[in-house]
């Protein structure tokens, strides 16, 4: 018997990365899981895999996320806001960031949660739900040279608050993640082998427990929070980075 056994949930960005690994574990436990992802390829591999439900999505589109709501028919339990994106090269500085990246950012990282949230929450009050969301060390500490990025997250911190605040009257809790050096493709591509990104120094003087972190990691967490283990947890920012953010001036790697 699973955790999320009878559980309906939906989570965005599932065809790689943390997403991925997220979508095994709900189904593992017993979840219907319906993944949004805009990578059709991947998305439908992992559904014939898995037995999941794949709706491609782009989910800064409207029409898009309410398409993957009427996935759910109905009834909806779990909403896992994951999806994200950090694009290097291009996010910085503000004074450097070109306008149509910073939209870009935002309408991934920060307006696909909005939508998701929108439209997906009025089911989740009617029988009580979960929704997770997806920050980042990023958004609760400072880190440079990635303005577009940081702003999406801390945003989402501080919406997760205020969501609890709001929904826990209906029976709908609201927590967050907030991972970091977690080795996925994305966290790969930020620091590329010919920037200037010291990989050593990093897991020596930054992060204590000397390794990166695993999606299947932040995965766990998840399927916590969405289960009935976490039913007295509300507003919670889980802070999964192996302790980095306690660990000084990230600047200085």
């Amino acid at each position: 018997m699973g955790k999320l056994d009878g559980k309906t949930a939906i989570i965005t960005g599932g065809a790689c990365g943390i997403g991925l690994s997220a979508v095994k574990k709900f189904c593992a436990e017993g979840a219907k899981v319906i993944i949004a992802d805009i990578q059709a390829e991947a998305g439908t591999r992992l559904a014939a895999e898995t037995g999941a439900t794949f709706v491609q999505c782009d989910v800064s589109k409207s029409a898009d996320v309410q398409k993957v709501i009427a996935a759910a028919e109905g009834k909806l339990d779990i909403i896992y806001n994951n999806a994200g994106v950090y694009l290097s090269g291009k996010d910085g500085r503000i004074t450097d960031i070109d306008e149509d990246i910073w939209e870009k950012v935002m309408g991934i990282n920060l307006r696909s949660v909005y939508l998701f949230c929108k439209y997906g929450l009025p089911l989740l009050m009617e029988r009580g739900g979960v929704v997770i969301n997806t920050a980042s060390s990023a958004g609760v500490i400072g880190i440079p040279d990635c303005d577009a990025y940081t702003a999406t997250k801390g945003a989402i911190v501080q919406l997760t608050k205020s969501m609890a605040a709001e929904y826990g009257r209906y029976n709908v809790r609201v927590n967050c993640i907030a991972p970091a050096a977690i080795m996925t493709p994305m966290m790969r591509q930020s620091n590329p082998e010919n920037s200037t990104f010291d990989e050593e120094r990093f897991l020596k003087l930054r992060s204590p427990l000397r390794r990166y972190g695993t999606p299947e990691e932040i995965a766990d967490i998840a399927a916590f929070l969405a289960s009935d283990e976490a039913t007295y947890l509300n507003g919670a920012i889980i802070v999964a980075d192996g302790g980095v953010t306690i660990n000084g001036d990230l600047s200085k790697i």
